[in-house]
């Protein structure tokens, strides 16, 4: 058992991890930004030497692949290195939101970057209004701590392949998930490559990338009253609630996850209509990972056999992702302990 006063000083060592581990990326992009300011030719780079060019030359020709270095080196090695250290992947949750963030003013600042006014501030708007409600949601969920826990599913792996989790940990944890986040920022490179002028596609994604984060907002915050509501219950030793059917759970089984697609979809219409449409690989990567997430979370609600039979016919009534209508009349299930 942890005593209050070591869970305080485990909390504030976190919150000081957390804000040191992006100076890394942050000092050696400030670096290529400062030493290959106008173009890297020989004679405006006397002052570096033949490997220091050739990076200013990387860097510049070659944007998405210099932030696949950046990323590898300053968060897939430098994160697992932590998580070696602490036994936990915790700072993989914050920075999930953190890095898309990071990304766009990467992609904005670049030596080559070009774009519409419009487009570039409203979509770097949306991004931090996106990283501030996952945020938010994150740390509500974790009760204000950082690094009290680990996501379920790294903790399952843990146990699975035990020994071997301190290797196997580097690609399932680290490279898997830059893979999906700069992948699912592509649409960020073509927003901040062409200063095509705005139109109604860019309205539209507009009001869609807003539209996922309202969605994602209510969800999660009915999820936390419900999740808040049975501990309270469970507390005082009263019978809990099985499900959450109410509000936008009436509706699908993960409106969250709908809410967060939604908003990464209508990213990718900023590359789509400024026709970049190969960028929106990451996008349905990213979908792909989230449906194998979903069965993951299903399966694991069936596991308790009292909520197994009501869960099962949640199933049938109620769509996946997309809110809509029930499939079938459902009976109120009973409280159980």
């Amino acid at each position: 058992m942890v005593s209050s006063q070591e869970a305080r000083s485990r909390n504030l060592r976190n919150a000081a991890l957390a804000a040191i581990v992006p100076l890394p990326a942050i000092l050696f992009y400030l670096s290529f930004l400062h030493l290959c300011p106008n173009g890297s030719n020989e004679e405006e780079n006397q002052v570096l030497d033949q490997w220091g060019f050739r990076v200013c030359k990387l860097g510049e020709n070659h944007p998405i692949a210099f932030l696949n270095i950046i990323v590898f080196f300053c968060f897939s090695v430098l994160f697992w290195i932590i998580s070696l250290f602490q036994q936990s992947t915790w700072l993989v949750d914050p920075y999930w939101t953190i890095v898309p963030v990071m990304i766009g003013y990467y992609y904005s600042t670049h030596p080559h970057a070009k774009s519409d006014p419009w487009r570039s501030t409203t979509v770097m708007i949306l991004l931090w209004v996106w990283n501030i409600r996952l945020e938010h949601s994150y740390f509500r969920r974790e009760k204000w701590q950082w690094g009290a826990t680990e996501d379920w599913r790294f903790a399952d792996m843990r146990k699975q392949y035990q020994g071997h989790w301190w290797w196997a940990s580097f690609f399932l944890c680290y490279i898997s998930q830059q893979i999906l986040l700069v992948g699912i920022c592509l649409p960020l490179y073509a927003v901040f490559s062409s200063n095509a002028p705005w139109n109604m596609w860019d309205t539209l994604a507009t009001l869609l990338c807003g539209t996922g984060i309202v969605i994602s907002y209510f969800a999660d915050s009915q999820l936390h009253r419900f999740v808040s509501k049975n501990e309270n219950l469970k507390d005082l030793g009263v019978p809990t609630e099985p499900l959450l059917e109410t509000g936008l759970w009436r509706y699908s089984r993960h409106p969250n996850y709908f809410g967060e697609q939604l908003w990464w979809w209508a990213l990718a219409l900023y590359a789509w209509n400024l026709g970049q449409g190969w960028l929106v690989v990451g996008t349905i990567v990213n979908s792909a990972c989230m449906a194998k997430v979903t069965v993951m979370v299903e399966q694991r609600m069936m596991q308790k056999p009292s909520r197994a039979t009501i869960y099962h016919n949640y199933q049938q009534s109620t769509s996946v992702w997309i809110p809509w209508f029930k499939l079938q009349p459902q009976k109120k299930a009973k409280k159980i302990m």
